[in-house]
């Protein structure tokens, strides 16, 4: 498994309306936070980007197209050479807690709960 880089606030200045892929993701809520999980094939960790800038969560990621040089495509279904996808994080979420990681083209990210969202037991002691 490879570490992605996770950066907080706009470092990257590219352009939101650029036209890109919605990879697609899968969601799942346990006691400790979100796990999600976004297929990227042909996105290397270093053109990979997660983002946090506020209650917003970005995912971009650019397609290695080096592999298509010097040939004439017969059919594409993939013709943009870059992924996004941005999520609004809910306040039951602590992007301190995130953590990515990124193994065979799945980007898989951890969010963690924020401590007052998370399940509690109550001791309850007799009168």
């Amino acid at each position: 498994m490879q570490q992605t880089n996770v950066t907080r606030g706009g470092e990257d200045a590219r352009a939101p309306e650029q036209p890109a892929l919605l990879p697609p993701v899968d969601v799942f809520e346990d006691a400790e936070g979100l796990r999600l999980y976004a297929d990227l094939p042909g996105v290397a960790k270093e053109k990979l980007r997660v983002e946090v800038e506020g209650d917003t969560l970005t995912i971009e990621g650019d397609i290695d197209t080096q592999l298509y040089q010097g040939v004439q495509p017969v059919h594409v279904e993939v013709n943009q050479p870059r992924f996004r996808r941005v999520f609004t994080l809910s306040r039951e979420l602590d992007a301190e807690k995130l953590t990515a990681k990124l193994d065979q083209g799945v980007l898989k990210l951890h969010i963690g709960k924020a401590e007052h969202a998370r399940a509690r037991r109550i001791t309850v002691q007799a009168a």
